[in-house]
């Protein structure tokens, strides 16, 4: 597919003159001794006075402060091209120790004083997330709930009574503020080239974070505090990430190639995508990712202006109007309710990607994790860097009329990668999720039969203990459930006999949990169901949990002849209560999945019966929370159990012989 013409810049002309001219209008020298001190001391009120506010109403004048801080940032940019790594660290390095991030900072002064543009863009992205990191541990000393967005981090009363408001203005103007440079969000949302960056202005931000430092140290002196700071997040459940094949050294010189003719790589943002490489080759895997993103970003938002028709919005917006990003590219409509193309032209398993990487709660969220500086870059796991890229290098492939991709796309290194984003399935919506839970759920309670029971001869030895045969009308309420849930399976998978075994078997849980289930865009009935039947399912695990726990517990004390008589006869009627629940609790994780298949069948509901619906499953609920109490180790009330065991398969049977389950309306729409 052919995307938009040539592109020079993504930065419209208000923001290009801010960030690439208007602090250069100015030229004047400022003596870098009025700035910082020998020793490294900030002069914080050199920098505030150059900060200008409107006559009208006190507020910053954001273009005339650039003006006016563009020669001083000059003076300090040329203050540290003058500096040895040896002097800068002796200077400043005590100063970053508030970021914790000193070693970060260092690598900064290193990339400025290569004077390689796209080295100072990625110290700049990483100098911004570390920035934020700090600055809400700071936020944490003096408020509670800590703002996720950097402008109203920024913009608090809390930072602005430790460090003072003209400092919070001075750092407003340069990355906090849609008014100022903003340099934070043009970099991170991908809509400025490496070329774009005057690199004066990382030096001053990196000159900054030092200046933010000495003034913390007065405040934690005078205040007598301790600034903590919040522990990194990791990713877990690395191998739920792994999907696409590794990326071997053959696939990156491909990429390489394919990077500089496919038209979803705009040219001005090349050397974006060759430092990304390099950070792969050289296994800096946070920098490769921390450079694709915003790359990712801005060749979809070209596909989102081409396909959507509006080739204007491909630009910054004006701080005016919000920027064209992740956020409003992959929902379903427009602003204007148009419907949203893109998704169309990407396809549900690229979308659904899009989804797990980028936005689901439970997935990586791996932009604003690295955005906002919550990740240790130095443990950013090779796993993750291989999947953005993988499909960085699909999109490469699609989108392109150039014959020469044609022989790549077909090339071994390259094929396989396509296959698998061809076919990627969701692992992070809560439908996904919920899968995930019922099929442990189930492998859960399918190990009761190994758990170690006392042997039947040596109860029997004992006057007064024998087992109860009391789970019969359990038993036969599931056998009767059972025969009417078994209608309604999909045609492949049709039980002829022995239904209690069949049917609530594991290989046929695993069969309906790999059928296909629309995610995108669930509407809030079925997310709201997703919330009820997740729920549920977890009750179901923790009563397994329990159980499990207890057998064994139980079991070795009557094997150590520890058990007192009343704890005998409780040891066996939770043996009892084990034959009546296992084939419950399978039912309920079937009914659910059966349910789940059907779940976009709850938009046929009215209003009415939706509430009835949703009923039903909170009294589901409401047995599975009093099951978890009841099997406790603390209550372990067994004929309880059993009580409201067989109250909640009469609501079952009931409800199902009304025919108002999804499954049963399914089946009734498909007959009309």
């Amino acid at each position: 597919m052919s995307l938009a013409d040539p592109v020079t810049t993504c930065l419209s002309p208000a923001v290009h003159y801010m960030v690439c001219k208007l602090g250069f209008e100015i030229e004047i020298s400022h003596s870098v001794n009025s700035i910082v001190s020998e020793n490294g001391d900030v002069c914080w009120r050199t920098i505030t006075e150059l900060v200008h506010y409107r006559e009208s109403d006190q507020n910053v004048d954001y273009i005339k402060s650039v003006q006016l801080l563009g020669p001083l940032c000059e003076s300090v940019h040329l203050h540290l091209q003058s500096l040895t790594m040896e002097q800068f660290e002796v200077q400043y390095s005590l100063w970053f120790q508030w970021t914790n991030c000193t070693e970060l900072l260092l690598e900064v002064f290193a990339a400025l004083d290569s004077m390689e543009a796209t080295a100072i863009a990625l110290s700049l992205m990483k100098l911004t997330s570390c920035l934020e990191r700090a600055l809400g541990d700071v936020f944490l000393l003096v408020g509670k709930d800590c703002p996720f967005l950097l402008r109203d981090l920024l913009a608090s009363q809390e930072l602005a009574a430790v460090f003072g408001q003209s400092v919070m203005n001075v750092l407003r103007v340069f990355i906090g503020s849609p008014y100022g440079l903003n340099l934070r969000n043009i970099l991170w949302h991908g809509f400025a080239s490496p070329q774009e960056i005057p690199a004066k202005y990382c030096s001053m931000l990196l000159i900054l974070t030092a200046g933010l430092g000495q003034l913390l140290k007065i405040y934690l002196l005078q205040t007598e505090t301790v600034l903590v700071h919040r522990p990194y997040i990791a990713f877990t459940n690395l191998k739920e990430l792994d999907i696409f094949p590794d990326i071997n050294h053959e696939a990156l010189s491909l990429t390489e190639e394919l990077a500089k003719i496919s038209s979803f790589v705009l040219k001005p943002m090349l050397p974006f995508w060759v430092a990304a490489l390099t950070a792969f080759r050289k296994h800096r895997y946070a920098d490769c990712v921390i450079l694709l993103l915003p790359q990712l970003e801005t060749g979809l938002r070209l596909l989102f202006t081409t396909v959507n028709k509006c080739p204007n919005r491909l630009l910054t917006a004006e701080s005016s109007s919000l920027y064209t990003t992740f956020d409003e590219m992959l929902t379903k409509q427009l602003n204007d309710k148009e419907i949203n193309q893109l998704p169309l032209i990407l396809g549900e398993p690229s979308m659904e990607f899009l989804w797990d990487f980028l936005n689901h709660q439970e997935g990586p969220r791996v932009r604003d994790h690295l955005s906002h500086g919550e990740i240790n870059l130095n443990e950013f796991p090779r796993e993750i860097a291989n999947q953005i890229l993988a499909f960085s290098i699909t999109l490469l492939c699609r989108f392109s009329e150039v014959e020469e991709l044609t022989a790549r796309k077909e090339h071994t290194a390259i094929k396989p990668l396509i296959s698998c984003a061809s076919c990627y399935c969701s692992r992070f919506h809560p439908i996904a999720r919920l899968k995930k839970q019922v099929l442990e759920c189930m492998k859960s309670i399918n190990s009761w039969p190994e758990l170690p029971i006392v042997p039947e001869e040596q109860i029997q030895e004992i006057p007064g203990l024998e087992r109860s045969a009391e789970s019969s009308p359990c038993i036969s309420l599931t056998t009767e459930i059972l025969s009417q849930l078994q209608h309604h399976l999909p045609q492949n998978c049709y039980i002829l006999d022995d239904l209690m075994n069949n049917l609530l078997s594991e290989k046929l849980l695993v069969q309906l949990c790999s059928m296909h289930i629309c995610t995108l865009y669930c509407p809030r009935s079925v997310l709201e169901i997703l919330v009820v039947f997740r729920k549920i399912s977890t009750q179901c695990h923790q009563v397994s949990d329990q159980i499990i726990a207890s057998t064994e517990m139980r079991y070795k004390k009557w094997i150590n002849k520890i058990l007192r008589s009343r704890q005998r006869h409780n040891y066996l009627r939770m043996l009892n209560s084990i034959k009546f629940l296992s084939p419950v609790l399978r039912l309920i994780l079937m009914l659910i999945i059966l349910e789940l298949i059907n779940i976009h069948t709850v938009c046929e509901k009215n209003s009415c019966d939706y509430q009835q619906y949703i009923k039903f499953l909170k009294s589901i609920l409401q047995y599975t929370e009093n099951l978890v109490t009841y099997t406790s180790p603390e209550k372990n009330k067994w004929d309880e159990s059993m009580e409201l065991t067989h109250k909640a398969l009469i609501k079952i049977r009931t409800f199902s012989e009304r025919k108002l389950t999804l499954m049963q309306l399914a089946t009734q729409v498909k007959l009309s």
